[in-house]
C-alpha cells in the first residue's frame, strides 16, 4: 500500500485551490437563494434584481444559520433565523432586531467571486479568500462564437479524481462505450504517447486517430479542463468532430459534479440544425454514456487508488496526479505558513 501524506490527501480530496470550478449550470439559480456545497465548502447562490451572480459561505454571522434559507432581497439575503442580512461582499447590511448593533457593516462572511459563463454558474476559489480573482480562461470551445455548445451537468457519488481518471484514459472507450454510435469502432488496443501544449498536454493513441477516443487533453488555465475529440458520421448532422469540454467539480470527499460541455464547430444555419438534431435525436444517446462512466465510478471500491496496478495506458493519468499531488503539496504547505 502506498504511503501519502494525510494533509495533502485531504487537500485533494477537497479539490485544489486557487481555480475557477463550474459549481451549477446557470438555470439552476433563479430568485431564491440556492444552497450547495462545492470543495467542502457550505456556499449560498442568488441573484439580484439585474441577474447578477452572488456567493457567500452559506452562515450567517449572528447564530450560525443557513443564509440560503432566507430571502432574497436583490444585493443581499437576509437570514430567516433573526432576519440579519448579508450583502454580497460579505458585510452585514442591516441588524433589524437590535439598533445600533456592532456586527453591522462588519465584513464578517466569506464572499465567492462568481461570473456566468457557458450557460454555467463559477466561482473562485482562492487559496487567500481576500485576494482578487482573475479573469476566468476557458477552453475556445467555450467561448468562440465559431462553436456551439450544450452543457450536460450530473452529481456523482465518487471522488472527483476517479472522474479526472477516468477522462484521462482514452482506451475504456473500445470497452465500456463499445456500443456507443460513436465510440463503437476501432482497435482494442494501442500504444500511447504525451504531447506538450500550451497549457498542458496531449495524451494520445499512435495507432489511430479519428476513429474513437483517441486523445484527450489536460488543460491547466485559472480553470483544470479535459478536452477530447470524437469523430461522427454525417448521418449525424453538420460540423466537424464531436467535442467535450469537461471539468469535475468536488462537492466534498464522496460526492462529485461533473459539467460536460458537448460542442461542435457549426455557424449559421448548420449551427441551427445541429442543435436541433442534439436535442432531438442526440442528446439521449450521449446522456447514456455518462451512465455507463457513472455506475462503473460509483462501484470503485473504497480502497482502488491503494490496490490498483497501472500500466502504458495509464500514463496520462499519472501525469496529472502527480501535477496534482505537488499543487496539493505547495498548497498545504502555504496554508500552514498562514496559520501560524
Amino acid at each position: 500500500m502506498t504511503q501519502r501524506d494525510p494533509a495533502v490527501e485531504a487537500r485533494l480530496d477537497l479539490g485544489l485551490l486557487d481555480y475557477w470550478y463550474p459549481v451549477l449550470p446557470d438555470w439552476a439559480v433563479r430568485d431564491t437563494p440556492v444552497g450547495i456545497t462545492r470543495l467542502g465548502q457550505n456556499i449560498v447562490v442568488w441573484r439580484d434584481g439585474d441577474g447578477g451572480i452572488h456567493a457567500l459561505e452559506d452562515r450567517c454571522p449572528h447564530r450560525g444559520a443557513r443564509l440560503s434559507l432566507g430571502w432574497n432581497l436583490g444585493d443581499r439575503v437576509a437570514c430567516w433565523y433573526h432576519g440579519v442580512q448579508v450583502r454580497g461582499d460579505g458585510t452585514v447590511a442591516d441588524v433589524p432586531a437590535s439598533q445600533d448593533c456592532p456586527m453591522a457593516r462588519e465584513r464578517t462572511v466569506r464572499s465567492y467571486p462568481a461570473v456566468e459563463r457557458a450557460g454555467a454558474v463559477f466561482l473562485w476559489f482562492g487559496l487567500d479568500p481576500a485576494a482578487p480573482a482573475p479573469a476566468l480562461d476557458l477552453p475556445e470551445q467555450l467561448v468562440s462564437e465559431d462553436y456551439s455548445h450544450f452543457l450536460c451537468s450530473a452529481h456523482w457519488r465518487c471522488n472527483h479524481r476517479y472522474a479526472v481518471d477516468n477522462v484521462m484514459d482514452p482506451m475504456h472507450g473500445a470497452y465500456l462505450h463499445a456500443v456507443s454510435h460513436s465510440m463503437a469502432e476501432g482497435d482494442k488496443a494501442a500504444e500511447m504517447r504525451t504531447r506538450r501544449t500550451p497549457t498542458g498536454f496531449i495524451f494520445e493513441k499512435t495507432t489511430q486517430s479519428g476513429v474513437n477516443f483517441d486523445w484527450v487533453e489536460f488543460g491547466e488555465t485559472n480553470a483544470l479542463w479535459l478536452r477530447l475529440a470524437i469523430p461522427y458520421h454525417k448521418r449525424f448532422g453538420p460540423g466537424g468532430p464531436f467535442g467535450i469540454v469537461g471539468m469535475a467539480t468536488p462537492v466534498d470527499a464522496v460526492n462529485t459534479m461533473v459539467f460536460f460541455w458537448r460542442v461542435r464547430q457549426v455557424t449559421g444555419w448548420r449551427r441551427n440544425v445541429w442543435r436541433f438534431l442534439y436535442r432531438n435525436r442526440l442528446e439521449g444517446l450521449h446522456w447514456a454514456v455518462l451512465e455507463q462512466d457513472r455506475v462503473v465510478l460509483e462501484q470503485m471500491a473504497p480502497d482502488a487508488r491503494d490496490q490498483e496496478f497501472l500500466y502504458q495506458h495509464d500514463v496520462g493519468l499519472s501525469r496529472v496526479r502527480k501535477l496534482m499531488e505537488k499543487k496539493a503539496r505547495e498548497q498545504v504547505t502555504r496554508l500552514t505558513q498562514a496559520a501560524a
